[in-house]
């Protein structure tokens, strides 16, 4: 299969995975006394975080390439008219729950780890993560519908069934949990995104299966 460019971008996908599982993993080495089962993993990048410095060499990667990813599987189901109108609304609303993520909380981080929300910031903060799951839930639903249909790319429906799981699982786990655990199913929810973009950067990589419509 030849490829050109825009298809080897979706490895960018792979890559803001690989840079946000290392954050995640590594990061904590950094910040004395975090209880990854307890906490939240933007406690890390909080800015009185001691891990923040860390966190942020280790996940440089991670929200350019998403973004990166994201918009070439935009521009490339709409120029060669993907599957079906949902299915490229789906992705399309997908992209830009990356934009308003990357740019969201580079704007508005936790101004302290672990503390109650008081500030300016930390609300904005919270603003942007009630954008970021409302993009995500609807982006998600969107593409799993478009996905089962006749029409559809029944592989991106159910991965994009398995992200929405795991979103579900750690937005009812984190009120269901006791706070000991809060960490563990917010896990759930960060890892459905960022994962469901690299899935998106494979099929980019190989033309979505070089499937084409034009309704």
């Amino acid at each position: 299969m030849s490829r050109k460019l825009i298809n080897w971008l979706g490895l960018t996908g792979i890559i803001a995975l690989i840079s946000y599982a290392l954050a995640v993993i590594l990061s904590p080495s950094a910040f004395p006394g975090y209880n990854w089962m307890g906490q939240a993993v933007s406690d890390l990048s909080a800015e009185s975080a001691p891990s923040r410095m860390l966190w942020n060499q280790i996940a440089a990667l991670y929200g350019v390439c998403s973004v990166v990813c994201m918009t070439c599987v935009s521009v490339f189901i709409s120029e060669n008219r993907v599957s079906t109108r949902l299915f490229r609304v789906g992705m399309h609303l997908f992209t830009v729950m990356n934009w308003v993520s990357n740019v969201g909380y580079a704007m508005f981080p936790l101004s302290d780890s672990g503390k109650d929300i008081a500030s300016f910031q930390e609300v904005m903060h919270m603003v942007v993560t009630v954008a970021v799951v409302l993009l995500s839930v609807v982006s998600l639903v969107c593409l799993i519908v478009a996905g089962f249909k006749k029409s559809g790319i029944r592989g991106i429906g159910v991965w994009a069934a398995v992200a929405l799981t795991m979103m579900l699982v750690g937005a009812i786990g984190q009120g269901a949990v006791p706070p000991q655990y809060f960490g563990v199913v917010e896990r759930f929810s960060v890892f459905a995104a960022v994962g469901f973009t690299a899935v998106c950067g494979i099929y980019l990589l190989f033309s979505f299966c070089g499937q084409r419509r034009s309704n």
